[in-house]
């Protein structure tokens, strides 16, 4: 079976994962340095003027937003240049001179000829300002699973407050940064939870779903250099198409056979396994409205999944499966009933307090009492890649795996670029040939290009 071309409204933009693949790709090659900064096509020559010749002292990333801190890191003095790619910006660093011509949409150069490197930059926005346009940037953005200061349990907060469904928070960047449409597909998907699904309906164990697999999947991106979200070990047992995604432009949920639904969500396209990942109902939402939104997709049972079979382990991670009495008699055999819970509450309550006693609050006596196996929590990942720089597969390492795998441009966007994932060798088009090997094409030594948490 083939996937569906992608919506021409859907043009991939940069993801989380790519713009700290640039990041890390310049604090290894191009932070403390000094370059000649030039703006070929004009659209950035003031801000080229001001740069030159300054020390590029700190390169940091916040979701897709890129921040380069030129003659000062965090000072008053700092020049700091805001770049957000969009969907058609790449930055290529080149250990050769004077290494490629710059094309209509280079906005910025950078060139060092002492240490035989120059960087070229095409992008959406490319602004300079001082150390408080970071700070404002900063304070717009949200948690961004990459970064070592993102705090889930302030994300937490915001979604017990809101409104919103889940689909619209992963790509709120003031609530998830970094998360684009593929991820926001996948990570749901992951997570079993429907992108209708009001943020305040999820439980805390739902939500923990969703940002670990918010941070496992952006860290196997970051390293990987593609958007790969299936396990290995799935992905041998689901075979193609469902080889690199679950979702995200599939016909069909490779798991469970169903349809895959689609509809527009604030002028993107959102993907759905409505069996895998059932519209629940709550006292504060019936689902009524949702439903109205979702094209072409019929009402469903969300009692009912038909992705893995009727096992005591399966009952454990769905007690929507079981009755209002099964799930009050394994309730009531607990040393005490859940605090706050009301002995009339409505089932999508009583299937909640069993999820969360399936997932480590009762002991696995009461729960095998009662045909259950407890269903061991997943260690979530600390965020960020702190652990992870210098481990991430080049440019043109993750270039070869996307040719290898058949994947085309148009499914995700790369921004980062170098003479080897260019094809150009080891000498640029105007004879320019490779730097040799020294310090400043080694691995860096990590004190030195330590990301700084922001203030």
């Amino acid at each position: 079976r083939q996937s569906a071309a992608p919506r021409s409204d859907d043009a991939p933009m940069v993801e989380g994962h790519g713009v700290h693949r640039v990041a890390a790709s310049a604090r290894r090659h191009l932070v403390g340095k000094r370059f000649t900064a030039t703006s070929p096509n004009g659209r950035f020559a003031h801000g080229a003027e001001v740069i030159d010749g300054k020390e590029l002292k700190r390169v940091d990333a916040i979701g897709k937003n890129l921040f380069y801190f030129f003659n000062e890191a965090e000072g008053p003095d700092a020049h700091v240049m805001h770049v957000h790619f969009g969907m058609s910006g790449r930055f290529s660093t080149h250990h050769t001179l004077p290494g490629p011509e710059p094309g209509a949409t280079t906005r910025l150069r950078l060139e060092s000829r002492e240490h035989g490197i120059c960087a070229l930059l095409s992008a959406m926005t490319v602004e300079l300002g001082d150390i408080g346009l970071f700070q404002t940037k900063r304070a717009k953005l949200g948690e961004d699973p990459l970064r070592e200061d993102a705090d889930a349990d302030r994300l937490w907060e915001k979604f017990t407050r809101s409104r919103k469904s889940v689909g619209l928070a992963l790509m709120d960047q003031a609530m998830f940064a970094g998360v684009g449409n593929i991820y926001r597909a996948e990570i749901l998907y992951k997570a079993g939870v429907h992108p209708e699904q009001p943020c305040a309906d999820l439980t805390r164990s739902a939500f923990d779903e969703v940002w670990r697999h918010s941070v496992e999947l952006l860290q196997r991106g970051f390293v990987t250099g593609s958007i790969l979200t299936v396990d290995p070990d799935e992905a041998k047992t689901l075979g193609e198409p469902w080889t690199r995604r679950y979702v995200y432009n599939q016909r069909s949920c490779g798991r469970c056979g169903s349809a895959v639904r689609t509809w527009d969500m604030a002028a993107r396209t959102v993907y759905c396994c409505e069996v895998c990942q059932p519209l629940v109902k709550s006292e504060t939402s019936d689902g009524a409205s949702a439903a109205v939104r979702i094209k072409g997709a019929r009402d469903h049972v969300p009692f009912v999944s038909h992705c893995a079979a009727e096992s005591p382990g399966t009952l454990a991670a769905e007690p929507e499966k079981l009755t209002v009495a099964k799930l009050k008699e394994i309730l009531d055999s607990a040393a005490a009933w859940p605090e706050g819970l009301k002995r009339t509450a409505k089932k999508a309550e009583l299937v909640a307090a069993v999820r969360d006693m399936a997932t480590g609050g009762y002991t696995p006596a009461t729960l095998a009492r009662h045909g259950l196996a407890a269903t061991p929590t997943p260690r979530t990942p600390a965020p960020g890649i702190a652990n992870l720089e210098g481990a991430e597969a080049s440019a043109a390492a993750a270039a070869a795996e996307k040719r290898r795998a058949g994947e085309k441009g148009n499914v995700e966007h790369v921004a980062l670029a170098d003479d080897e994932s260019l094809g150009r060798g080891g000498a640029g088009k105007r004879g320019g040939t490779r730097a040799p090997v020294t310090p400043e094409t080694r691995a860096p030594d990590r004190s030195k290009v330590r990301r700084r948490a922001s203030p």
